[in-house]
């Protein structure tokens, strides 16, 4: 019997990667006609793909400055790696390493976004000029951080988590990961919009790579309508999508011999994802390296154009009427 997970609620068949119009950006931020991309600067020792590569002021500033023209539409600063199996790090620590770089970024008119699960560190940053505020933990790592985001009125990114990074793989157990994704979100939401955060400014994020298996993560990529959606009918909120070098790539480019892709060696099939998931309806891609998930985004939203109702839309080439290179 064939199934029915391609169907729509409506009885229409499902059409591949066409995907619901994408939900505009929270005020504030970004808003193209495609989606958008965020560039990663972490200022950090340790993060699992490029731990102390730009850790200090002047190479994390230079690395944003980098990424920005490159094409990235934000820039996400981190100061406290949340690898597997990483350990906090005091706060003090994690406002000295993100503090200077988020005032410089920002002073150079870039659109920068504060990757913390601490409220005392999220308002450091919106004073020094971030406009958005990444929390993995969609506000359950500190009971003030959505009180500030409501007082502060700024776009808020609230991720699926079910603990801390330390001990995050043992929890990576579902019986419907889409469907317990979208409710333990919905709760959250539902909690963070209890406190005064404006839905119109909250971004979901699956938290691809976070209690979740490469099976999970599969599985969460090909839903991204239903994780925007909440698994319900309502209005949809715009999806952040972070698999940019995540381990789950590395394992599926494993060699013969079952060597794991190192992370750096991911980075063409984070572009793959990219694509797949901006022609699926993300909002915005986070990803370590720029220019070619650029492309990806532009390549994904002429799908999509060309997918819609009524959309055979041509992506014209310049100098040539037909779309095709002379």
């Amino acid at each position: 019997m064939r199934s029915d997970a391609g169907a729509h609620a409506d009885g229409t068949e499902g059409r591949g990667l066409a995907a619901q119009p994408r939900p505009p950006s929270p005020a504030g931020l970004p808003d193209q006609d495609r989606c958008l991309v965020m560039g990663v600067v972490n200022v950090t020792p340790d993060s699992f793909s490029d731990g102390g590569e730009w850790f200090g002021t002047d190479a994390a500033i230079s690395r944003g400055l980098e990424l920005a023209a490159q094409g990235a539409d934000i820039v996400d600063v981190g100061g406290e790696s949340t690898r597997p199996g990483a350990q906090r790090i005091a706060a003090d620590e994690e406002l000295r390493r993100v503090g200077p770089v988020i005032a410089g970024l920002a002073q150079a008119g870039i659109p920068v976004s504060v990757d913390t699960m601490r409220a005392e560190v999220a308002g450091y940053a919106l004073q020094a000029g971030a406009r958005l505020v990444n929390d993995v933990s969609g506000g359950l790592a500190d009971p003030h951080m959505s009180r500030l985001v409501a007082a502060a009125g700024v776009p808020y990114v609230v991720m699926h988590w079910r603990g801390q990074s330390h001990d995050m793989d043992r929890r990576a157990v579902y019986a419907d990961v889409v469907a317990e994704v979208c409710r333990e979100l919905r709760k959250r939401v539902d909690a963070v919009i209890a406190e005064g955060v404006d839905p119109a400014l909250i971004v979901l994020d699956p938290g691809l790579g976070f209690a979740k298996l490469p099976e999970h993560n599969w599985s969460l990529l090909t839903a991204l309508d239903r994780v925007s959606r909440l698994d319900g009918a309502g209005p949809a909120f715009p999806v952040l999508v972070g698999a940019s070098r995540k381990r789950f790539l590395g394992r599926l480019l494993a060699a013969p011999d079952g060597t794991v892709r190192p992370f750096s060696g991911s980075d063409d099939a984070t572009v793959a994802v990219t694509a797949l998931a901006a022609a699926g309806g993300a909002w915005c891609a986070r990803v370590h390296q720029v220019p070619a998930n650029a492309d990806a985004v532009r390549v994904a939203e002429a799908w999509r154009g060309a997918a819609s109702p009524g959309g055979q839309r041509e992506a014209a080439v310049p100098g040539s009427a037909s779309g095709t290179p002379r």
